[in-house]
């Protein structure tokens, strides 16, 4: 059963969104007891803003060399090297299995130098990072920055194997990684924290990294590869992928660089601006990475696979059913973020150290963000259709244009005394303005994006969004006449009731309305939860046998 969970491939392209789907919001939950853990401890202050800052650099590190080369590099040089001779269940053909080795030795050697320098110069950069800091602040920081630098090896040898569970579509442990991670973390601040402070939380980061590879490397020799030390940069895979990824690199460079220079701006507008932004960040992430990053990681192998083919027709049919399902998803959570902004701040962080006026402030940026849910949530899908051609370099360009517009209004939002929202603000201003952006581009490379369709389900979402804020709103104002708004119980009572009644009336009015989307969401409801006759269930596990 246990090798079953860990080499059975998934078949369509909605069955491992779903499969992604669940892991990620299991993965957010475990995220949210970790920030609740951290807020808890060591409220919105300057040791959670050190700890955020130290983030800064190691996460750098793995954007640049593991994001880059696995996403845009690795998986389609992959898929290739997989179709050159037919691959058994449980092995996989040796050209394939080198590629994978050469990968991680090679990759796994360039993180461990970069590691080394980082740690040896982080006196020097982290001035630089947060320029608000205190002397104490930034000792700190530079502290906390040394230990975390060990993480990104442990990723970046997890990124290789999770780009070859992907390929070969073992999405459940790839999806299980995270919340092996975010466990690694909660143990540094449980075990750690009482003895060592925020160090405990950064020791934290570095198990919970080698969770994430370890899980991964299991799953991987379950499925059949084995690790033999390899080393040649003339290799055409290696150079392959090093070809494709120098362009992403420089995308999520341009990236990386935005979240500095917002980082350096937080660190100007007093203590615990740092933790604020990142804390309203977190949260603002559950739904985009549950929805929009599930449903791009899924679809990325088939349209890869399309756009090898040359299929357009088929590539745009499926990209716009995935863009529609995740518009579908991403509405009633934003409402429900702006809405209810202030229950779930308070029952997510409202403890310990974590006071009132941090409650109003991480409500505050949070509202902002969920403005840019829909950009963020489709932004991972635009960019993989573009690596679905071996094109990396217009989403660098289009990046980079949308950092630029908003490192500028960041500066003249904050210099109006705006602080951390007005960051938000910004981050949400340059995500709109670059889906739009890749919109327009993809739209002059192949045609026609099914817009109608895109079109008519916005507009059905649209009016049900409106009929779930009127009945939030109401049963706002009703639960908080009958239970003690100054309790947890009550505040969690509030947002409860009003969120899953919303909700509700949300799918029910989408139906009404004839939503594809939210009929799909019915037959899913009525196939896994509604006994229905042995007749009914054959029929229906022959469909998803063939299906996959």
């Amino acid at each position: 059963m246990v090798r079953k969970l860990f080499t059975k491939a998934t078949g369509s392209v909605t069955a491992a969104a779903a499969v992604l789907g669940i892991a990620s919001l299991a993965s957010r939950l475990v995220g949210v007891l970790r920030d609740r853990l951290l807020s808890g401890t060591f409220g919105a202050g300057r040791e959670l803003d050190a700890y955020y800052a130290a983030f800064r650099a190691p996460d750098l590190v793995y954007n640049l060399f593991v994001l880059g080369a696995i996403t845009a590099g690795f998986i389609p040089v992959f898929t290739r090297y997989l179709a050159k001779k037919d691959v058994g269940d449980d092995g996989m053909n040796e050209e394939a299995s080198e590629l994978g080795s050469l990968l991680f030795t090679m990759l796994g050697a360039i993180l461990l130098v970069v590691g080394v320098v980082g740690a040896a110069t982080a006196s020097w950069f982290v001035p630089a990072l947060a320029p608000g800091f205190d002397a104490p602040g930034r000792e700190l920081t530079v502290r906390l920055t040394r230990i975390m630098f060990l993480s990104p090896l442990f990723l970046g040898l997890s990124g290789v194997l999770g780009g070859m569970l992907q390929t070969r579509r073992r999405f459940f442990v790839y999806a299980l990684a995270p919340i092996f991670y975010n466990l690694g973390i909660m143990a540094g601040i449980v075990l750690l924290s009482p003895s060592m402070g925020i160090t405990g939380a950064a020791v934290g980061v570095t198990i919970g990294a080698f969770l994430h590879f370890l899980v991964q490397l299991i799953a991987c020799r379950a499925m059949g590869w084995r690790y033999r030390f390899a080393w040649s940069g003339s290799h055409e895979g290696v150079r392959t992928v090093a070809r494709m990824t120098g362009p992403r690199m420089a995308s999520l460079a341009v990236s990386q660089l935005n979240v500095w220079v917002l980082t350096g701006i937080a660190s100007t507008v007093g203590a615990g601006g740092i933790a604020v932004f990142n804390l309203a960040n977190n949260l603002q992430s559950f739904p985009v990475g549950v929805i929009g990053v599930s449903f791009a990681v899924a679809a990325f192998p088939l349209i890869s696979e399309l756009a090898a083919k040359d299929d357009r027709k088929e590539f745009v049919a499926q990209l716009s059913k995935t863009v529609r399902t995740i518009l579908f998803l991403v509405v009633p959570a934003t409402v429900a973020l702006l809405l209810l902004r202030a229950q779930i701040v308070r029952v997510v962080l409202g403890t310990g150290n974590f006071d009132w006026k941090d409650t109003i402030d991480t409500a505050d940026t949070l509202a902002y963000f969920s403005l840019s849910l829909f950009a963020q949530a489709l932004l991972p899908l635009f960019a993989r259709a573009f690596f679905a051609f071996h094109d990396v370099k217009t989403p660098l360009i289009l990046a980079a244009s949308s950092v630029v517009l908003e490192r500028t209004i960041a500066w003249m939002l904050v210099g109006r005394g705006m602080g951390t929202p007005g960051l938000a603000l910004a981050f949400s201003i340059g995500s709109v303005a670059n889906i739009a952006f890749l919109w327009v581009a993809l739209r002059h490379r192949i045609g026609d994006l099914g817009e109608k369709a895109v079109l008519r389900t916005l507009a059905l979402t649209s009016v049900a969004g409106v009929a779930m804020a009127a009945v939030i709103q109401g049963l706002k104002i009703a639960v908080a006449g009958v239970v003690d708004m100054r309790t947890f119980m009550g505040i969690f009572a509030q947002g409860a009731v009003a969120g899953v009644a919303g909700i509700g009336v949300y799918v029910v009015a989408a139906y009404l309305m004839g939503s594809e989307e939210a009929r799909d969401v019915v037959r899913l409801y009525r196939r896994k939860f509604v006994p229905q006759p042995a007749e009914a269930q054959i029929g229906q596990e022959g469909e998803t046998i063939i299906a996959e």
